[in-house]
């Protein structure tokens, strides 16, 4: 009796409510629609009312997140809003759907362990899809820490590519000075040679070194030849060497003027498509604990918003819906064995006609089939 009352007392509440705000009717039909429920059904339950409509605001809010997560995401792949809007309101009502199909599709039996085994698979499809909703309003909600991460990554990847063209050009730049220096070294030490003899000479004519008297006898025309000779071989050695070094300058020089020109030529790649973004946010969650735990918190806040339907009908024990939902569903397999029945009846009573065996066989199918077996 106090059930009654109370459900009267909710009718009537609901009632004097939506006629004086009869919008919320309208409101509230819809989100019946949303839950996935049977609406004639539950026009009978006012006291489930207000479950189902909470369950299917929750999976209308959640098709409008995916929406405006899908366009966003598909806005940083088109650049084009008109193409982002119509593709993100594709993509909310596929999320909308499916989220209403994961719901509308759970029986309450009161067995929780059954019903937990059988909503297993449903809660990990709603995770996934809840991490799909949460990567791309992470993108949108980051965008200035993203922008500036990109920038960083772009000057990355100007600086690699400098430092790839220089270690292209490093070796034959370092074996063009190794020569040229080997060039100038001989040339140096020649020279060397050559005022070595010729101080010898001239300190053997003045006296100051060699025999000591100052004399330009035999002795000093040797020393004097020796010099001569090698000053002679040092004007050849300068004169191949230096048109040796001077064709390796302008080698070098060539060399210099293409890594400058290649150099020149680059352009800073300006990247931000999805996956640059991406691998931007997942740099800034590694280096940054407060990205890392909004970030975090995010994807947390939308695998709640996700399975919430699904935990609300999990734990909740079962109302007036659920068992008009089970009486409409046996009605129509109950019908479905009658008219089974009927038509087996049928080909029973045209069996007759038949043999013994033919008729016993027919009649043995028709048991079996009827019977599930």
């Amino acid at each position: 009796m106090g059930r009654l009352m109370a459900s009267i007392l909710s009718t009537l509440e609901i009632s004097f409510f939506l006629y004086r705000f009869p919008c919320m009717n309208k409101v509230k039909i819809f989100f019946w629609y949303c839950s996935g429920a049977d609406i004639q059904l539950l026009r009978q339950c006012p006291t489930d009312s207000s479950k189902y409509a909470g369950i299917g605001a929750t999976i209308f809010f959640t098709g409008v997140f995916a929406a405006l997560s899908g366009g966003y995401a598909l806005f940083t792949v088109f650049d084009n809003v008109w193409i982002a809007i119509s593709l993100g309101i594709v993509w909310g009502l596929m999320i909308f759907n499916l989220d209403r199909y994961i719901v509308s599709s759970m029986r309450k039996r009161g067995k929780f362990l059954s019903e937990l085994a059988i909503a297993t698979p449903r809660i990990v499809l709603a995770l996934l899809i809840s991490v799909v909703i949460a990567r791309p309003l992470e993108l949108r909600i980051f965008e200035k820490e993203i922008l500036a991460e990109l920038t960083v990554m772009e000057q990355e990847i100007y600086s690699r590519q400098e430092q790839e063209l220089q270690n292209r050009y490093t070796d034959p730049r370092t074996r063009l000075r190794s020569e040229i220096e080997h060039l100038q070294r001989a040339i140096e030490a020649k020279t060397v040679k050559r005022d070595e003899l010729a101080r010898i000479a001239r300190e053997e004519a003045d006296g100051t070194g060699g025999t000591g008297q100052r004399n330009a006898g035999p002795i000093y025309r040797i020393k004097k030849a020796d010099a001569d000779r090698v000053a002679s071989e040092l004007g050849q050695l300068k004169e191949r060497n230096e048109a040796l070094i001077a064709n390796k300058l302008a080698a070098l020089n060539d060399l210099e003027v293409m890594m400058n020109n290649e150099q020149g030529a680059f352009e800073r790649e300006k990247i931000d498509g999805p996956a640059a973004r991406m691998e931007a946010l997942s740099r800034l969650t590694k280096s940054s604990s407060a990205i890392n735990m909004a970030s975090f918190f995010i994807i947390l806040l939308f695998i709640a918003i996700e399975t919430a339907p699904i935990f609300v009908k999990l734990i909740s024990s079962r109302g007036p819906y659920d068992y008009l939902l089970e009486t409409a569903e046996y009605r129509f397999e109950t019908d479905a064995l009658k008219d089974r029945s009927h038509i087996h009846t049928e080909i029973k009573k045209r069996s007759e006609k038949l043999g013994g065996t033919e008729k016993d066989y027919v009649t043995e199918m028709l048991d079996m089939k009827l019977n599930g077996t």
